[in-house]
């Protein structure tokens, strides 16, 4: 069983992303974006709303590149630079594709910082599951202490969530956007991984 658990989780959340598809292409008001954001919006306070508009920054393109730079230059072995780069180029290539798909548009009543561009799926919420996700793996398939991996994992687990969560927060997105993004992102890089283990070795 546990060596299908892999392929069950990827099965899931692409049927999740599905799912969440059909939605948007009726292009119907989805209930559930508006009671997400309804209960996230009665948290917005000028010192929070300050913070979360750092935190979505951890999902965007110059603090990624960011650290696949200092990989680059700090790691010894290019290779786990080069597949990071790869993984990266793969997601954004897919999520300039799918926003062309389905062409959806932003949520119009509250926006707390600008975005251009569409709204299905998250931008930043594909980039953050792909990228932090890949580094996660990493972690875990190293040979540091558990207690470590622990911390690490979390922590960037940690990112995947809050930016997400950010980009509901700010207006920018509606629920469906992100949770589309991260199942279709979480599908994707199971399918990845799978290619590229075995280099990684």
């Amino acid at each position: 069983m546990k060596k299908y658990l892999k392929w069950i989780v990827c099965l899931i959340s692409f049927i999740i992303f599905i799912i969440l598809s059909a939605l948007v292409i009726t292009k119907k008001d989805i209930y559930i974006d508006y009671a997400v954001y309804n209960f996230i919006s009665k948290f917005i306070t000028n010192n929070l709303t300050n913070s979360i508009k750092l935190l979505t920054e951890l999902g965007s393109a110059v603090v990624v590149i960011s650290i696949l730079s200092i990989i680059f230059i700090f790691f010894k072995n290019k290779k786990y630079g080069f597949y990071m780069s790869i993984n990266l180029i793969i997601i954004t290539v897919m999520q300039l594709i799918l926003k062309s798909i389905f062409m959806r548009s932003r949520p119009v009543d509250v926006n707390l910082i600008f975005e251009k561009g569409y709204s299905f799926p998250s931008g930043h919420s594909l980039t953050v599951m792909a990228f932090y996700g890949f580094i996660i793996y990493l972690i875990h398939a190293s040979n540091i202490n558990k207690n470590s991996k622990i911390i690490y994992i979390f922590l960037f687990s940690l990112i995947i969530l809050i930016v997400g969560l950010s980009r509901i927060y700010l207006g920018v997105h509606f629920f469906t956007d992100v949770i589309g993004a991260y199942s279709f992102s979480l599908s994707y890089l199971i399918i990845f991984i799978s290619l590229v283990k075995k280099h990684l070795k």
